[in-house]
Protein backbone atom coordinates (compact mmCIF):
# COMPACT_ATOMS: atom_id res chain seq x y z
CA UNK A 1 0.00 0.00 0.00
CA UNK A 2 1.33 3.57 -0.76
CA UNK A 3 1.24 6.80 0.60
CA UNK A 4 -1.33 8.05 -1.28
CA UNK A 5 -3.79 5.24 -0.69
CA UNK A 6 -2.83 5.39 3.35
CA UNK A 7 -3.89 9.07 3.53
CA UNK A 8 -7.43 8.18 1.41
CA UNK A 9 -8.33 5.52 4.17
CA UNK A 10 -7.02 7.59 6.99
CA UNK A 11 -9.82 10.72 5.07
CA UNK A 12 -12.26 8.50 5.07
CA UNK A 13 -12.13 7.51 8.76
CA UNK A 14 -12.11 11.16 9.62
CA UNK A 15 -15.39 11.79 8.20
CA UNK A 16 -16.89 8.53 8.82
CA UNK A 17 -15.69 7.53 12.80
CA UNK A 18 -17.75 10.96 14.45
CA UNK A 19 -20.93 9.97 12.43
CA UNK A 20 -20.71 6.52 13.81
CA UNK A 21 -19.47 7.42 17.35
CA UNK A 22 -22.60 10.09 17.54
CA UNK A 23 -24.81 6.97 16.29
CA UNK A 24 -24.00 4.87 18.62
CA UNK A 25 -24.61 7.79 21.38
CA UNK A 26 -27.78 8.57 20.39
CA UNK A 27 -28.86 4.32 19.99
CA UNK A 28 -27.42 4.30 23.84
CA UNK A 29 -29.73 7.09 24.95
CA UNK A 30 -32.94 6.08 25.13
CA UNK A 31 -35.22 8.05 27.39
CA UNK A 32 -38.57 8.02 28.72
CA UNK A 33 -41.19 10.09 30.61
CA UNK A 34 -43.98 8.84 32.71
CA UNK A 35 -45.73 11.99 33.48
CA UNK A 36 -48.42 12.33 36.33
CA UNK A 37 -52.22 12.46 36.31
CA UNK A 38 -53.55 15.15 34.42
CA UNK A 39 -52.10 15.05 31.23
CA UNK A 40 -48.96 16.84 29.76
CA UNK A 41 -50.98 19.74 28.52
CA UNK A 42 -52.12 20.31 32.03
CA UNK A 43 -50.32 24.06 31.48
CA UNK A 44 -48.80 23.49 34.64
CA UNK A 45 -46.19 21.00 35.98
CA UNK A 46 -46.81 18.02 33.65
CA UNK A 47 -46.73 20.53 30.47
CA UNK A 48 -43.27 21.79 31.96
CA UNK A 49 -42.07 18.37 31.47
CA UNK A 50 -42.98 17.48 28.36
CA UNK A 51 -41.29 21.27 27.53
CA UNK A 52 -37.90 19.95 28.71
CA UNK A 53 -38.56 16.76 27.11
CA UNK A 54 -39.18 18.28 23.81
CA UNK A 55 -36.28 20.89 24.17
CA UNK A 56 -34.05 17.63 24.79
CA UNK A 57 -35.07 16.11 21.40
CA UNK A 58 -34.49 19.15 19.30
CA UNK A 59 -31.68 20.20 20.61
CA UNK A 60 -30.00 16.21 20.11
CA UNK A 61 -32.20 14.74 17.72
CA UNK A 62 -32.71 11.92 20.48
CA UNK A 63 -36.43 10.55 20.55
CA UNK A 64 -37.91 9.94 23.63
CA UNK A 65 -41.20 7.32 24.51
CA UNK A 66 -43.41 8.83 26.67
CA UNK A 67 -46.83 7.71 29.06
CA UNK A 68 -49.84 9.94 30.27
CA UNK A 69 -51.35 8.55 33.63
CA UNK A 70 -55.18 8.71 33.94
CA UNK A 71 -54.61 7.24 37.43
CA UNK A 72 -51.96 6.87 39.97
CA UNK A 73 -52.75 2.84 39.92
CA UNK A 74 -50.80 2.45 36.30
CA UNK A 75 -47.72 3.93 37.64
CA UNK A 76 -45.62 0.89 38.58
CA UNK A 77 -47.20 -1.02 35.17
CA UNK A 78 -45.83 1.86 33.12
CA UNK A 79 -42.53 2.37 35.23
CA UNK A 80 -41.59 -1.32 34.65
CA UNK A 81 -42.62 -1.74 31.46
CA UNK A 82 -40.62 1.19 30.14
CA UNK A 83 -37.28 -0.37 32.21
CA UNK A 84 -38.19 -3.94 30.70
CA UNK A 85 -37.98 -2.45 27.23
CA UNK A 86 -34.79 -1.03 28.10
CA UNK A 87 -35.16 2.56 28.40
CA UNK A 88 -32.55 4.81 29.86
CA UNK A 89 -32.83 7.25 31.30
CA UNK A 90 -36.56 6.91 32.61
CA UNK A 91 -37.93 10.08 34.29
CA UNK A 92 -40.94 9.74 36.41
CA UNK A 93 -42.85 12.94 37.22
CA UNK A 94 -44.93 13.63 40.56
CA UNK A 95 -44.52 12.56 44.11
CA UNK A 96 -47.39 10.22 43.51
CA UNK A 97 -45.68 8.03 41.70
CA UNK A 98 -42.38 7.70 44.36
CA UNK A 99 -44.11 4.50 46.00
CA UNK A 100 -44.06 2.56 42.42
CA UNK A 101 -40.21 4.08 41.59
CA UNK A 102 -39.25 2.43 45.02
CA UNK A 103 -40.48 -1.07 44.10
CA UNK A 104 -39.47 -1.26 40.34
CA UNK A 105 -35.74 0.65 40.66
CA UNK A 106 -34.15 -2.47 42.69
CA UNK A 107 -35.80 -4.86 40.08
CA UNK A 108 -33.38 -2.71 37.32
CA UNK A 109 -30.10 -2.02 38.83
CA UNK A 110 -27.96 -1.05 35.22
CA UNK A 111 -31.47 1.46 35.00
CA UNK A 112 -30.72 4.93 35.33
CA UNK A 113 -34.03 6.64 37.24
CA UNK A 114 -35.09 10.15 37.81
CA UNK A 115 -38.08 11.14 39.87
CA UNK A 116 -38.99 14.60 39.97
CA UNK A 117 -40.72 16.13 42.84
CA UNK A 118 -39.87 13.76 45.70
CA UNK A 119 -36.89 11.68 46.96
CA UNK A 120 -36.55 7.90 46.45
CA UNK A 121 -33.79 6.20 48.19
CA UNK A 122 -32.20 3.80 45.53
CA UNK A 123 -28.40 3.91 44.23
CA UNK A 124 -29.90 4.37 40.48
CA UNK A 125 -32.36 7.03 41.61
CA UNK A 126 -31.85 10.71 41.02
CA UNK A 127 -34.62 12.88 42.91
CA UNK A 128 -34.81 16.02 42.13
CA UNK A 129 -36.61 18.26 44.42
CA UNK A 130 -37.53 21.94 44.47
CA UNK A 131 -37.77 24.75 46.99
CA UNK A 132 -40.81 26.23 46.35
CA UNK A 133 -41.16 27.72 49.24
CA UNK A 134 -39.08 30.53 48.14
CA UNK A 135 -40.86 30.95 44.99
CA UNK A 136 -44.51 31.28 46.84
CA UNK A 137 -42.60 33.48 49.28
CA UNK A 138 -41.69 36.18 46.31
CA UNK A 139 -45.26 36.10 45.00
CA UNK A 140 -47.22 36.12 47.94
CA UNK A 141 -45.00 39.32 48.58
CA UNK A 142 -46.47 40.46 45.16
CA UNK A 143 -50.10 39.74 45.71
CA UNK A 144 -50.22 41.16 49.21
CA UNK A 145 -48.99 44.53 47.64
CA UNK A 146 -51.18 44.37 44.60
CA UNK A 147 -54.41 43.63 46.49
CA UNK A 148 -57.05 46.55 47.01
CA UNK A 149 -59.00 44.48 49.57
CA UNK A 150 -56.44 43.47 51.97
CA UNK A 151 -57.21 39.65 52.07
CA UNK A 152 -55.64 37.60 49.36
CA UNK A 153 -56.11 33.41 48.56
CA UNK A 154 -54.70 30.36 47.70
CA UNK A 155 -56.16 27.46 46.14
CA UNK A 156 -54.09 24.24 46.92
CA UNK A 157 -54.85 20.78 45.31
CA UNK A 158 -53.84 17.93 46.93
CA UNK A 159 -53.47 18.17 50.71
CA UNK A 160 -49.75 16.73 51.67
CA UNK A 161 -47.16 18.63 52.98
CA UNK A 162 -45.90 19.92 49.83
CA UNK A 163 -48.34 21.75 49.31
CA UNK A 164 -48.56 23.08 53.07
CA UNK A 165 -44.95 24.21 52.40
CA UNK A 166 -45.88 26.21 49.59
CA UNK A 167 -49.00 27.97 51.13
CA UNK A 168 -46.50 28.70 54.20
CA UNK A 169 -44.54 30.86 52.10
CA UNK A 170 -47.28 32.36 50.41
CA UNK A 171 -48.47 32.99 53.41
CA UNK A 172 -44.86 34.52 54.89
CA UNK A 173 -43.84 36.54 51.64
CA UNK A 174 -47.47 38.04 51.82
CA UNK A 175 -46.88 39.43 55.88
CA UNK A 176 -43.98 40.55 55.28
CA UNK A 177 -45.12 43.01 52.60
CA UNK A 178 -48.47 44.01 53.88
CA UNK A 179 -48.71 43.82 58.10
CA UNK A 180 -52.17 42.06 59.14
CA UNK A 181 -52.85 41.05 55.48
CA UNK A 182 -55.93 38.20 55.25
CA UNK A 183 -54.94 34.79 53.68
CA UNK A 184 -57.70 32.63 52.61
CA UNK A 185 -56.39 28.82 52.32
CA UNK A 186 -58.23 26.26 50.47
CA UNK A 187 -57.50 22.84 49.31
CA UNK A 188 -59.12 20.80 46.74
CA UNK A 189 -59.47 17.01 48.29
CA UNK A 190 -56.69 13.94 49.39
CA UNK A 191 -56.33 11.82 46.52
CA UNK A 192 -55.01 12.23 42.84
CA UNK A 193 -57.86 13.52 41.78
CA UNK A 194 -57.42 16.72 42.98
CA UNK A 195 -54.60 17.55 40.62
CA UNK A 196 -57.44 17.67 37.34
CA UNK A 197 -60.68 18.88 39.02
CA UNK A 198 -60.85 22.62 37.02
CA UNK A 199 -64.54 22.99 38.12
CA UNK A 200 -63.71 22.75 41.67
CA UNK A 201 -60.52 24.60 41.52
CA UNK A 202 -63.63 28.01 40.32
CA UNK A 203 -66.01 26.43 43.38
CA UNK A 204 -62.93 27.11 46.03
CA UNK A 205 -61.67 30.72 44.12
CA UNK A 206 -65.51 31.90 43.96
CA UNK A 207 -66.07 31.06 47.59
CA UNK A 208 -62.66 33.05 48.21
CA UNK A 209 -63.63 36.05 46.33
CA UNK A 210 -66.46 35.88 48.08
CA UNK A 211 -65.55 36.59 51.14
CA UNK A 212 -63.07 39.31 49.66
CA UNK A 213 -59.89 37.80 47.93
CA UNK A 214 -59.26 39.71 45.05
CA UNK A 215 -55.73 37.78 44.11
CA UNK A 216 -55.70 34.35 44.43
CA UNK A 217 -52.72 32.17 44.02
CA UNK A 218 -53.58 28.43 42.19
CA UNK A 219 -51.61 25.51 43.66
CA UNK A 220 -53.81 22.81 42.04
CA UNK A 221 -52.39 21.58 38.38
CA UNK A 222 -54.85 21.68 36.34
CA UNK A 223 -57.45 22.11 38.97
CA UNK A 224 -55.76 25.22 38.72
CA UNK A 225 -56.73 26.69 35.69
CA UNK A 226 -60.62 26.75 37.14
CA UNK A 227 -59.12 29.37 39.58
CA UNK A 228 -57.54 31.59 37.22
CA UNK A 229 -60.67 31.80 34.48
CA UNK A 230 -62.76 32.36 37.83
CA UNK A 231 -60.44 34.98 38.48
CA UNK A 232 -60.31 36.64 35.28
CA UNK A 233 -63.99 36.18 34.70
CA UNK A 234 -64.64 38.39 38.39
CA UNK A 235 -61.81 41.22 37.36
CA UNK A 236 -59.62 39.97 39.73
CA UNK A 237 -56.05 38.82 39.99
CA UNK A 238 -55.03 35.28 40.15
CA UNK A 239 -51.47 33.64 40.43
CA UNK A 240 -50.34 30.75 38.26
CA UNK A 241 -47.79 27.99 39.45
CA UNK A 242 -45.35 25.78 38.03
CA UNK A 243 -44.94 26.42 34.34
CA UNK A 244 -45.45 30.45 33.49
CA UNK A 245 -49.47 30.88 32.91
CA UNK A 246 -49.46 34.92 32.47
CA UNK A 247 -50.48 34.54 29.19
CA UNK A 248 -53.39 32.39 30.12
CA UNK A 249 -55.35 35.20 30.93
CA UNK A 250 -53.26 38.45 29.92
CA UNK A 251 -53.66 40.79 32.32
CA UNK A 252 -55.19 39.25 34.61
CA UNK A 253 -53.17 36.29 36.09
CA UNK A 254 -50.52 39.07 38.74
CA UNK A 255 -47.52 36.66 38.12
CA UNK A 256 -46.67 33.16 38.33
CA UNK A 257 -44.63 31.03 40.37
CA UNK A 258 -42.07 29.08 38.13
CA UNK A 259 -40.96 25.64 38.83
CA UNK A 260 -38.57 24.73 36.37
CA UNK A 261 -39.24 20.81 35.95
CA UNK A 262 -38.46 21.38 32.24
CA UNK A 263 -34.69 21.75 33.26
CA UNK A 264 -34.92 18.80 35.34
CA UNK A 265 -36.22 16.97 32.98
CA UNK A 266 -33.48 17.86 30.16
CA UNK A 267 -30.75 18.10 32.71
CA UNK A 268 -31.64 14.37 33.77
CA UNK A 269 -31.64 13.33 29.93
CA UNK A 270 -28.53 15.47 28.58
CA UNK A 271 -26.71 13.89 31.89
CA UNK A 272 -27.14 10.55 30.49
CA UNK A 273 -26.62 11.46 27.02
CA UNK A 274 -23.16 12.37 28.60
CA UNK A 275 -22.43 9.75 31.09
CA UNK A 276 -22.72 12.50 33.45
CA UNK A 277 -25.57 11.08 35.25
CA UNK A 278 -25.63 10.80 39.04
CA UNK A 279 -27.82 9.09 41.72
CA UNK A 280 -28.74 11.50 45.05
CA UNK A 281 -30.57 14.19 45.61
CA UNK A 282 -30.68 17.32 43.54
CA UNK A 283 -32.71 20.82 45.27
CA UNK A 284 -33.44 23.71 43.33
CA UNK A 285 -34.20 27.21 44.35
CA UNK A 286 -34.14 30.05 43.13
CA UNK A 287 -29.83 30.23 43.55
CA UNK A 288 -30.20 27.31 41.39
CA UNK A 289 -32.47 28.68 39.06
CA UNK A 290 -35.14 26.25 39.78
CA UNK A 291 -37.86 27.99 40.96
CA UNK A 292 -38.14 32.11 40.08
CA UNK A 293 -41.49 34.14 39.63
CA UNK A 294 -42.83 35.36 35.84
CA UNK A 295 -42.40 38.76 34.62
CA UNK A 296 -43.23 39.41 30.73
CA UNK A 297 -45.65 41.42 28.64
CA UNK A 298 -48.64 39.63 29.40
CA UNK A 299 -48.11 40.88 33.38
CA UNK A 300 -45.67 43.79 32.95
CA UNK A 301 -48.74 46.16 33.52
CA UNK A 302 -49.62 44.83 37.04
CA UNK A 303 -46.37 45.07 38.41
CA UNK A 304 -45.49 48.12 39.64
CA UNK A 305 -41.88 49.26 40.30
CA UNK A 306 -42.05 49.14 43.65
CA UNK A 307 -43.40 45.61 43.70
CA UNK A 308 -40.71 44.51 41.11
CA UNK A 309 -37.95 45.95 43.08
CA UNK A 310 -39.28 44.47 46.38
CA UNK A 311 -39.44 41.20 45.15
CA UNK A 312 -36.07 41.35 43.87
CA UNK A 313 -34.55 42.31 47.23
CA UNK A 314 -36.21 39.61 48.81
CA UNK A 315 -35.02 37.10 45.58
CA UNK A 316 -31.46 38.13 46.87
CA UNK A 317 -31.79 38.20 50.44
CA UNK A 318 -33.11 34.59 50.19
CA UNK A 319 -29.92 33.16 48.17
CA UNK A 320 -27.64 35.28 50.26
CA UNK A 321 -28.72 33.77 53.70
CA UNK A 322 -30.50 37.25 54.93
CA UNK A 323 -34.24 35.36 54.42
CA UNK A 324 -35.21 32.30 55.54
CA UNK A 325 -38.29 31.12 54.52
CA UNK A 326 -39.70 28.87 57.16
CA UNK A 327 -39.90 24.95 55.81
CA UNK A 328 -43.40 23.51 56.86
CA UNK A 329 -42.10 20.02 55.46
CA UNK A 330 -39.26 20.54 58.36
CA UNK A 331 -41.31 20.70 61.69
CA UNK A 332 -45.35 20.82 60.36
CA UNK A 333 -45.69 24.31 61.43
CA UNK A 334 -45.94 27.69 59.73
CA UNK A 335 -44.78 30.67 62.34
CA UNK A 336 -46.79 34.12 61.45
Amino acid sequence: MNCKQVFSIIAVLAVALPATVFAVQAAEITPAVVYSTGGKFDGSFNQSAFEGAQRFKQETGIDYREFELRNDTQSEQAIRNFAREGRDPIVVIGFQQATSLAKVAPEFPDTRFTIVDMVVDQPNVQSVVFREHEGTYLVGMLAAMASKSGTIGVVGGMDIPLIRRMTCGYALGALQAVSGIKVLESMTGTTGAAWNDPARGAELATTQIGLGADVVLQLAGGTGIGVLQVTADAGKLGIGSDANQNGLHPGSVLTSMVKHVDVAVFEAFEAARKDDWKPGIRSLGLAEGGIDWALDDFNRDLITPAMEDAADVARNDIINGRIAVHDYMQDGTCPR
